[in-house]
């Protein structure tokens, strides 16, 4: 089953509920700090598709990745990187642009700064700069007004008066959408998609990524991709140098628990990111959580193409609700 509901709609702009494509903002747009739409989600809960929506409806509207893997170059199925086809045409940002030979780790203190200069020349051009990105720890590093690398890099990891050290005082003027999905219909989705994209060719470009040497040094960077230790160790046993092996059972079953420990890797991921959202919003984020579930739902036991309609009702049109009263005030 391809799960096409992650992929923009071609004609966004033609939905079936009445809107208009809204113009340029003005220079009320940079009264006091500069607007930014900032898209928020566990993994896999289609954040890309309304990123792209909404700049589709909102002409002049520029994204910037806050997803700590799809920032690095390669590995583009496995970080489930946006194509470029399914774009539209909407400029995209910080995706894809760090090479981890050369820059290595890149930090949430980087993404501040790198973000931070994108914002900046984007309201200066007048156009609205949208962030998406499942990575929590980039969009606190860039939203709060004072970020101190050192004591709050690692902010989310923090057991004891967790709230105290998330600051709610911001230094952009923020509509924070938070797209939701019941767990267990996340959970679901999660582990087809990635039987997706191993159809996809998840294998190979894992195969062409794959360095003995740096498997077997702790991960950096895009190393740290669900995808790559799980195959690193599945490589380690059986190089791709050795092809497909035939029918080797013991060589399958290495290859099942890699896929196994990838889909049980990326739903504790999506949990982990669930509960670093609500500690965001307890600590006084004005979160606006639009429930993504029923389309969700409808993908996984009608097909793909029947998600469409659901999608625009339930988590579309609201969204563009919001992001409309937002750019008005």
């Amino acid at each position: 089953m391809r799960l096409s509901i992650l992929q923009p709609h071609p004609h966004t702009h033609r939905c079936r509920y009445p809107i208009k494509q809204w113009p340029r903002m003005d220079a009320s747009f940079h009264r006091r700090k500069d607007k930014v739409v900032v898209i928020m989600g566990a993994t896999g809960s289609g954040k890309s598709r309304l990123s792209i929506d909404l700049a589709t409806l909102f002409p002049t509207s520029e994204i910037i990745n806050s997803d700590k893997m799809q920032v690095y170059r390669g590995l583009d199925i496995t970080t489930n990187k946006i194509p470029t086809a399914q774009r539209h045409g909407v400029p995209h940002h910080l995706l894809g642009d760090v090479d981890t030979d050369h820059y290595g780790e890149f930090s949430p203190a980087d993404f501040r700064h790198r973000a931070a200069d994108l914002i900046a020349d984007i309201t200066r051009r007048k156009n609205l700069p949208i962030v998406v990105g499942g990575s929590n720890s980039f969009v606190h590093a860039l939203l709060v007004q004072n970020f101190d690398p050192h004591s709050h890099s690692n902010v989310f990891q923090q057991q004891q008066q967790e709230e105290a050290l998330i600051s709610s005082e911001l230094r952009y003027r923020c509509c924070f959408l938070w797209v939701d999905i019941a767990f267990p219909v996340l959970s679901q989705y999660l582990r087809d998609r990635v039987d997706d994209m191993l159809d996809s060719g998840m294998v190979d470009e894992l195969a062409q990524f794959f360095d003995p040497d740096a498997a077997r040094r702790t991960g950096f960077g895009i190393r740290k991709a669900i995808g790559v230790p799980e195959f690193d160790r599945f490589f380690n046993k059986y190089p791709p140098s050795m092809g497909q092996g035939g029918d080797d059972p013991l060589r399958e079953r290495a290859y099942e628990e890699a896929v196994k420990a990838i889909k049980d890797n990326t739903c504790e991921l999506a949990e982990r990111q669930i509960g670093k959202i609500e500690r965001l919003k307890r600590a006084g984020w004005d979160l606006r959580r639009i429930d993504a579930t029923e389309a969700f739902r409808m993908v996984l036991t009608s097909g793909s193409s029947n998600g469409s309609g659901v999608w625009e009702r339930q988590v579309l049109e609201p969204s563009v609700k919001i992001v409309k009263r937002f750019l008005m005030e």
